[in-house]
């Protein structure tokens, strides 16, 4: 069904990566999410007020609360397809996130609620009254409410869109409530003891941790998230593809939405060539990323001497102490400025995040180091820091 509600209502639905079609699933997600749940309100504010049952209510509630859920995924993602203006240059799309972060927050204080509701019904216990009509009710609420869980996994998944996935993830805390409001309707029934409040704990429970879990991962794009090894590795082998361009490092990604990418590179290349031909290579690259994985590209050209056979087996030997330090540690910008009485070595040592040593103190160590294989060397370090690391290791530079 989602995927004939997509084909019907959603034109060019297939091309996800542009900003407009990805707008239009998120509005079709939302309206169809508002919808569903103000009926399923209707229909159950109607039951529970009729067979005076409490739990039917409160969960009726819980849907209106999902509907108002809805609208604000609905408002994220029409503000997110706004376009960049001079107050916000790389657009808007980080507010579907922020329509997330409320989404999440929102299932959250509703955990907080039934909790709360379901102590009062453990310590005041009212029978309600039972009713067929409100068990096929519950039973269709939770059908309908499967239904919206795997809709808007399914459209999530297929735009990346973590509001909707968390959306999802609301919807079937809603398939664990209603199912617990249905046992402890029949439980009640058949044995008289009041279950319905010590399911709403065991429910409760379970939405606020998921809850807490969805605030944590909502607020990680927010604040810049490393991007996925796969297009690490696709950056990485794009480049290198190119001819001239013999290793790259720096690499530095941005997020600004799903697609609204920023990247900037450091790209080597052999020093000796001309250097109009270098940068139409660069330019080429720059325009090709752009028009194949729309992602706006700024590359920084780094030329290295290539055709130095001293200073390619002094590297090689740096490389090589650098190694022995730790095998997590890499060079790169490595160039020799040759004396009479000391040469100076200057180059960038790029570590991980996790690494022992301060920056002063790996500086010193790796100086020392250098400092055995020639007193006349002095080593100029400048410590960088490795964001991203592609798997294969040719890629490694």
């Amino acid at each position: 069904m989602t995927n004939i509600l997509v084909r019907k209502l959603i034109k060019n639905y297939e091309n996800t990566g542009n900003s407009r079609v990805r707008e239009n699933y998120g509005k079709l997600a939302s309206i169809m999410g508002i919808g569903s749940n103000l009926l399923l309100f209707v229909i159950k504010i109607t039951v529970g007020l009729l067979f005076n049952s409490i739990s039917i209510t409160a969960d009726a509630v819980n849907n209106l609360s999902d509907s108002g859920s809805s609208l604000v995924t609905l408002l994220g993602f029409k503000l997110s397809g706004k376009p960049a203006d001079a107050d916000h240059p790389f657009g808007h799309q980080r507010m579907e996130y922020i329509s997330g972060l409320v989404v999440s927050f929102i299932i959250l204080f509703l955990g907080l609620q039934l909790i709360q509701s379901s102590f009062d019904k453990i310590l005041h216990p009212e029978l309600p009254q039972f009713s067929i009509i409100s068990v096929v009710v519950l039973i269709v609420a939770i059908l309908i409410k499967l239904w919206q869980c795997l809709f808007y996994r399914k459209i999530g998944k297929t735009i990346n869109s973590l509001t909707l996935l968390a959306t999802a993830i609301d919807s079937r805390n809603d398939i664990m409530a209603t199912s617990a409001v249905l046992v402890a309707t029949i439980v009640t029934y058949l044995t008289g003891f009041d279950l319905d409040g010590y399911m709403g704990v065991v429910v409760a429970v379970f939405i606020i941790i998921s809850g807490i879990n969805l605030v944590r991962e909502t607020i990680s794009p927010l604040l810049g998230t490393a991007p996925s090894n796969e297009l690490v590795d696709q950056i990485y082998k794009k480049i290198l593809g190119y001819e001239h361009i013999i290793g790259l490092h720096d690499l530095m990604i941005h997020n600004y939405g799903e697609s609204k990418i920023y990247a900037s590179v450091h790209c080597e290349v052999p020093a000796e060539l001309d250097v109009l031909i270098s940068h139409s290579v660069i330019d080429k690259i720059e325009r090709d990323f752009l028009k194949d994985m729309n992602i706006h590209l700024i590359i920084h050209l780094d030329p290295v001497i290539t055709n130095d056979e001293k200073t390619n087996d002094l590297k090689e030997q740096v490389e090589q102490t650098i190694a022995r330090i730790s095998p997590d540690i890499h060079i790169h910008d490595f160039r020799v400025v040759w004396g009479y009485n000391h040469s100076n070595l200057i180059f960038d040592v790029v570590v991980p995040f996790d690494v022992e040593w301060s920056d002063e103190e790996l500086s010193i160590m790796i100086a020392n180091e250098i400092y055995k294989i020639n007193p006349a060397y002095h080593a100029v370090i400048t410590v960088d820091y490795n964001h991203y690391v592609p798997n294969e290791d040719e890629f490694c530079v």
